[in-house]
């Protein structure tokens, strides 16, 4: 019995260390820009609650009083502003707008940028107006940068005519920042919406972050295309008048997108493939949601746009339309100062050095980022799972279809 109740006493005990662990954290990378400052409460805090646990008897009064610091930690925490006027990265400095007007919708600040390299770069923020009556429906990538259980996921919706529309959910940086997964989990990033050309989103990740991207049509209505572009028009434009801050665990991409697609009244089981998003295909597979008329092999060795990507002809603003793609690399925007400056050349020399010894997709991701080492703790820093929150239905074509990308 004494076992037993031992046994019984651990999963209390784990969330007990993980709040505390998480409230200390909270301090430390939220508190004080003073860090010895910070560091003095965050260690306070835990200690104290330590010191609680062992020196008051009875132990649900000693428990007690830990929450009550536990509660004041997060009541300070949930109460820190998002902002919209920092030093922002030039890749997502400006905000996307919507117009709505009953099927004609103009989209505000549309990213379109001309790349050389991906610190090279001609900014390009355009109008694009859509005819939401033309929607043929919605497209899924899928692009692996490393493990392959988890993927960088992009939605991206297509007209009759015009350019297809690409939105990616991630993080809003400011110049010379990074991202973290660990800072994810606290008030460090702006949630932002890359609106853009889906030849900027796409072939960024192909061309110069060595990512391998795969493109599948989505089996759905146009209505229900409709119902949740809608949807994301709508938080686009609550974005603009209010920010809001992402967090890799209650606000991430997954959550966000399943947000969206609750509002356009898809019903989506939960599944483990929400969260490990790499197999989000074969969730989409089994559910009928993508071409089943071939093995899920065969569709994803066809879904697989990376050579056409990286072989197709960049654009250049001296082109009136260009090739199927653009050069469309995310710029990191570290130029303005001298910390940016020494970034930006140590991300150079390790990109170097990675791409000589052929080192894997992966590596290159974290050497773009400016990690000359591995990270110890790796989680998806961008949108995770569209594919599994909407159940898409219209004709499959994968990545035979046309317009960009789509050659």
């Amino acid at each position: 019995m004494r076992w037993l109740r031992g046994a019984l006493l651990v999963p209390p005990a784990i969330a007990l260390a993980g709040a505390l662990g998480w409230a200390g954290l909270a301090l430390w990378f939220d508190g004080p820009a003073a860090r010895p400052l910070a560091g003095a409460l965050a260690a306070g805090v835990v200690v104290g609650a330590l010191a609680l646990l062992i020196l008051v008897r009875p132990m649900r009064r000693a428990l007690g009083a830990v929450l009550v610091l536990w509660l004041a930690v997060l009541g300070w925490w949930l109460r820190i502003p998002p902002r919209a006027d920092r030093d922002w990265q030039p890749d997502v400095a400006r905000v996307a707008t919507a117009d709505m007007h009953g099927d004609v919708v103009t989209i505000h600040n549309v990213r379109d940028f001309d790349y050389r390299s991906e610190t090279d770069f001609t900014e390009r923020w355009e109008d694009r107006t859509y005819d939401l009556s033309r929607l043929r429906g919605a497209d899924l990538f899928l692009s692996f940068w490393g493990p392959t259980l988890i993927a960088h996921t992009i939605l991206s919706w297509e007209f009759d005519e015009g350019k297809p529309l690409a939105i990616s959910i991630e993080t809003r940086k400011e110049r010379g920042e990074e991202y973290s997964a660990l800072r994810g989990f606290f008030r460090q990033y702006e949630l932002y919406y890359v609106v853009a050309d889906e030849r900027d989103v796409v072939r960024l990740r192909t061309n110069y972050r060595g990512e391998r991207v795969f493109l599948y049509r989505l089996r759905g209505s146009p209505e229900l295309a409709r119902r949740l572009l809608v949807s994301y028009l709508e938080q686009i434009n609550r974005l603009a008048q209010t920010p809001r801050w992402y967090n890799a665990l209650t606000h991430n991409c997954t959550t966000t997108i399943r947000f969206h697609a609750q509002q356009a009244a898809v019903r989506n089981p939960l599944d483990w493939r929400l969260f490990a998003n790499g197999r989000a295909d074969e969730l989409l597979y089994e559910r009928g949601d993508i071409d089943r008329s071939v093995p899920l092999a065969a569709l994803r060795a066809r879904s697989d746009i990376t050579a056409k990507a990286r072989a197709a002809r960049p654009v250049r603003r001296s082109d009136s339309r260009g090739d199927s793609i653009a050069a469309g690399p995310q710029a990191l925007g570290v130029k303005g100062s001298s910390r940016g400056r020494r970034r930006a050349r140590r991300t150079e020399r390790t990109r170097t050095a990675t791409s000589r010894t052929h080192a894997p997709a992966f590596w290159r991701e974290m050497a773009s980022r400016g990690c000359a080492r591995p990270p110890i703790l790796l989680l998806s820093s961008r949108c995770a799972v569209a594919v599994m929150l909407w159940t898409p239905s219209r004709r499959i074509g994968d990545a035979d279809h046309a317009g960009p990308l789509r050659g």
